[in-house]
């Protein structure tokens, strides 16, 4: 059966890239207007060569430009760090790579059982606070330190992913799909007291929200879905009870919230505003130990964050790594099986970009050189 250009495609994998459709057209030396109608599917398929600079310039296979697009069921809104200030091209950016990340998800499902998060169930009047100190009961956490929470929340069924963003005004963001639970962050980020707080933030939107697009483009609502998603941050990473014992000792010492930092992995900035929040340091003594920060110039850059590391996402990587080891796939049949089940032609650098994956763990056709060798008698 002969497959017709799919022109929706062609649009998400050039806002996959990042590019508007002026860009594009001076990339492949063609005009704008061409690209409207070839995403409109007003002009049916283009001749092979323009094809052939589609391909190459979005790297995209010429196939996934024919293939039809598998409908994407229970799709929540995407919740983004500084949404009002983010251009929408780098929001849909991220919205489609978050789409076929669900997309090899359900893919992998096939194959793999993965762990199914459960929300907890919470009334329309809960705090934040008592959000975050009822996940914690359910997941048996009690009022210790969070080591790794990359490994926490993928254990507990939600995925977790890190990939290059075109824009640093997206730090993270998290989405539903198909049940599928996402969170993606900037892979810029390697503090584990960023990281940490980056994912516990958008846990907060996965638990607490069920928020629509218009509420989100609303700006106060915005505002205040993203401050109720920060407390739940903070008082799931630092525990009213426990925190407050270790910040009480001396809570108007810097450096003191430098050796906590150790502990709890949390930015000093971040533990300051928590004992603010708890009532141990009053709003002047907060104003004087942030303008202490700038003043040492460690606000953005603090002590440790070198230092401090928390594990990469691994849920996926796994995954397709079980799969390869157990012999269910090789890099050629996973490639063909997710073509030909969920009409879904990908490169492998894609994947690997998407899911962590180290290179070459699904490149076709490539081997180590052997290198032949005798024994010394």
């Amino acid at each position: 059966m002969k497959h017709e250009f799919n022109g929706n495609r062609l649009k998400k994998a050039r806002l996959f890239n990042g590019y508007s459709k002026q860009e594009l057209a001076q990339k492949i030396n063609c005009s704008d207007k061409t690209i409207q109608l070839y995403e409109s599917n007003k002009i049916k398929t283009p001749d092979d060569a323009v094809m052939e600079a589609i391909s190459q310039c979005l790297n995209f296979p010429v196939k996934y430009f024919m293939e039809h697009d598998e409908p994407m069921e229970n799709e929540g809104t995407t919740y983004f760090r500084a949404l009002l200030t983010t251009p929408k091209k780098y929001r849909d950016e991220q919205e489609i790579k978050a789409s076929i990340i669900a997309q090899l998800y359900n893919f992998i499902s096939d194959y793999i059982e993965f762990p199914k998060f459960t929300p907890p169930i919470l009334s329309e009047d809960t705090t934040p606070e008592e959000a975050a100190d009822k996940l914690r009961g359910l997941w048996n956490l009690g009022i210790r330190p969070i080591e790794n929470i990359n490994h926490l929340v993928e254990e507990k069924g939600i995925v977790v992913t890190t990939f290059g963003m075109t824009s640093d005004k997206i730090d993270a963001f998290s989405k539903s799909i198909n049940n599928m639970y996402l969170i993606a962050y900037t892979s810029n980020k390697t503090s584990a007291a960023r990281i940490h707080f980056d994912v516990a933030h958008e846990l907060g939107h996965i638990c607490m929200h069920n928020a629509t697009d218009e509420d989100i483009e609303d700006k106060g609502e915005f505002k205040k879905i993203e401050n109720e998603a920060h407390s739940f941050a903070s008082a799931f990473l630092l525990p009213r009870e426990s925190f407050w014992g270790d910040v009480q000792k001396d809570p108007k010492n810097i450096s003191y919230y430098s050796e906590l930092k150790k502990k709890w992995k949390v930015s000093i900035t971040a533990m300051i505003r928590r004992s603010f929040s708890l009532n141990v340091i009053s709003y002047d003594e907060y104003q004087m130990l942030m303008r202490t920060l700038q003043r040492m110039g460690i606000r953005k850059d603090e002590p440790y964050d070198d230092v401090l590391i928390t594990s990469a996402p691994s849920l996926l990587r796994v995954a397709v790594q079980m799969l390869l080891d157990e012999k269910v796939f090789t890099a050629k049949e996973f490639l063909d099986e997710l073509s030909f089940s969920h009409n879904l032609s990908l490169n492998p650098n894609t994947i690997e970009n998407l899911l962590n994956l180290p290179n070459d763990t699904l490149s076709v056709g490539k081997s180590s050189p052997i290198h032949y060798l005798k024994l010394l008698k």
